[in-house]
């Protein structure tokens, strides 16, 4: 877990809290399994050009048993609909945290 976060997680116990509880409804909402909507997740993270976020759904992935070609893959999926140097920033970013689990 990032330093930044669980400073966040320790000076807004609250918020974060909050936080968590409204990401907990949003997906216990509909059909989506785990594994889908850490997909759906991973995609929206490509293509909102985040770099933390696509650093978090990377960790989450793999904390669930992704393999790493399923989230290069899902990645790579992006390139039609993000464009290609947006792809590849998200990819790039991803393996920072496939080849460095601990960052």
């Amino acid at each position: 877990m990032p330093l930044r976060f669980q400073e966040f997680t320790k000076t807004y116990s609250k918020v974060a809290a909050a936080y968590e509880q409204l990401a907990g409804e949003c997906h216990r909402l509909g059909p989506l399994n785990e594994r889908e909507r850490a997909l759906v997740k991973l995609g929206i993270a490509a293509g909102s050009n985040m770099e933390g976020s696509v650093h978090s759904q990377v960790r989450k992935g793999l904390d669930i048993g992704m393999q790493h070609d399923e989230i290069r893959h899902a990645i790579i999926l992006s390139m039609t609909a993000i464009g290609f140097p947006k792809m590849m920033a998200a990819l790039t970013w991803a393996e920072d945290i496939l080849t460095d689990p601990s960052k």
